[in-house]
């Protein structure tokens, strides 16, 4: 080759080294041995063949001599070393693919299923898949990580796949999806709906799955409560999410009925505008003493038609279980509308332990506090407004046109007011929840901040289903790195920058000398 096409060889090298980069690059942030990978390597070697094409005896002057030898002998350990590290991933990778465990070493066993989760993946008999909605303004590497656990360990029979449902309202629809981040999962013609990242959610949705009975829910009628149809002032999404998750929820009117039926496991009182009447109360009590559930949602007494009327139900949850509506409306100055209560101090209860980074929000909403109960009945509070907030009393400054609201400490409940509570019977396993306000869960509100998780898992715990799983969430472990003295940082950067590379450069100028002198 003439001395004209050799000075062209060097082009070759640029060529590998510039396709040698693209190479890497794909394979760093694609992680696919796809199409553009294969013509970049081509293209990387085809370089290495014009170079040793348009300049041959470069190529022979650098595979023979004494260099080349020792070259050689470089290049065989690297290439060994390779190989084996190669031969040694691939096995690592078909092992995974068979037996797709893995190994924590975290102090607080972070990144490990607890032993019901484990258990409850064993006892699959079919498989599960779970839909998870998440649109793009939705962070979801927390609900992703926790469905890559539950895969791993579900021996092929738990899968899960991400859908935007911004994007696919269609497939929304059809899940019965209300918030953005919820995932559905789904077993033969069952599905459970979470909309809380936690391992707790998760398993509890799955034991669900695994025991499909359907329960009863009853909404009581006939006091002008608000209906189950579409419509902003009704309960239309609480019904699909409850039947989505295997409840069956109708109607029932006491008064004509008589009795409650005998598959139901929990009624549900919501904004009635005439009080409930004795009569009624009895039944309800009966179907109590029997182990069953019950909800009570009353709105502010100016927002009823009871008037002067006793209201039958408000005393038989205050001398039963300890459990008492106030008489007043929640004025809260933290929220933008003072009528609105923020529901955002939380109780130690199952039914809110993972709420506590969100708020919910009571339009007009009246206390619900705690009286003496009588023996055998626990109580709680679940959630109640920040210290900002009282209950006020005197209804005539709220209508009045001209009328002023301000705290009045004889009188008002200072902050913070308490919005919901419940009681349970441990004789006979009644469980019972009361909240101040019912329009907080109906079709204008539902998917306002955690006003869905609230109501579905009262209505979960009130029915009893909590006690299908009882996972204890995890305490990570807090670790704090202490900043080392200025003295000491000044000496590590003396000795990482200075010090050390120093002594490098030294020692090789050192051993130029000597080898200059050795001749």
């Amino acid at each position: 080759m003439t001395s004209r096409w050799q000075r062209f060889a060097p082009l070759g090298l640029i060529i590998t080294l510039i396709a040698s980069l693209v190479v890497i690059g794909l394979l760093f942030f694609q992680r696919q041995w796809n199409v553009w990978v294969q013509i970049s390597l081509a293209i990387a070697i085809l370089g290495i063949g014009i170079f040793a094409l348009l300049d041959p005896e470069r190529v022979r002057r650098i595979f023979s001599g004494r260099r080349a030898r020792y070259s050689s002998n470089a290049v065989i350990l690297s290439a060994a070393f390779l190989l084996i590290v190669v031969i040694f991933s691939y096995l690592v990778y078909l092992d995974t693919r068979e037996n797709p465990r893995r190994l924590d070493l975290t102090e607080d066993r972070s990144y490990s299923l607890s032993g019901e989760t484990l258990a409850a993946l064993e006892n699959l008999d079919e498989p599960v898949f779970a839909q998870a909605f998440y649109s793009t303004q939705i962070p979801s590497d927390q609900a992703r990580t926790l469905l890559e656990q539950y895969k791993i360990y579900g021996s092929g029979k738990f899968d899960y796949g991400f859908i935007d449902p911004l994007v696919d309202r269609i497939s929304a629809e059809q899940a019965n999806i209300t918030q953005d981040g919820t995932i559905v999962f789904t077993m033969d013609d069952q599905q459970q709906i979470v909309s809380i990242e936690s391992e707790e959610q998760f398993t509890s949705a799955l034991v669900k799955l695994l025991n499909p009975d359907v329960r009863a829910v009853y909404f009581i009628t006939g006091h002008g409560e608000y209906g189950l149809d579409d419509g902003e002032q009704s309960y239309s999404q609480v019904k699909r999410v409850l039947e989505s998750k295997n409840y069956k929820v109708e109607t029932l009117n006491l008064l004509s009925g008589g009795e409650i039926p005998e598959d139901a496991e929990l009624i549900i009182i919501a904004a009635p505008q005439k009080p409930i009447s004795q009569a009624e109360v009895e039944i309800i009590d009966k179907f109590l003493s029997a182990g069953n559930g019950l909800i009570v949602m009353q709105e502010p007494l100016p927002l009823t038609d009871f008037g002067e009327s006793q209201d039958p139900l408000v005393l038989y949850l205050t001398e039963q279980w300890g459990l008492t509506l106030g008489q007043d409306v929640v004025i809260d100055q933290v929220s933008q509308r003072p009528l609105d209560a923020v529901g955002s101090v939380w109780g130690n209860h199952r039914i809110v332990n993972n709420l506590g980074t969100y708020v919910v929000v009571f339009p007009a909403a009246r206390s619900v506090t705690l009286e003496r109960a009588p023996s055998g009945v626990s109580q709680a509070q679940l959630v109640s407004t920040t210290s900002q907030a009282w209950a006020e009393t005197d209804f005539e400054s709220l209508i009045s046109d001209g009328g002023e609201i301000i705290f009045d400490e004889t009188v008002d409940l200072p902050g913070p007011v308490p919005l919901a509570a419940v009681s349970e019977n441990f004789s006979t396993d009644a469980r019972v929840v009361v909240y101040g306000d019912a329009d907080f869960s109906v079709d204008a509100n539902f998917g306002f901040y955690a006003n869905t998780d609230l109501f579905i898992n009262s209505a979960d715990w009130a029915a009893g289903e909590d006690d299908l799983i009882d996972i204890t969430p995890k305490t990570r472990t807090q670790r704090f790195l202490v900043a080392p003295q200025p003295a000491l940082v000044n000496f590590i950067f003396l000795v990482t920058v200075v010090v050390i590379p120093a002594t490098a450069l030294l020692g090789g100028i050192f051993t130029w000398f000597q080898r200059r002198k050795r001749g």
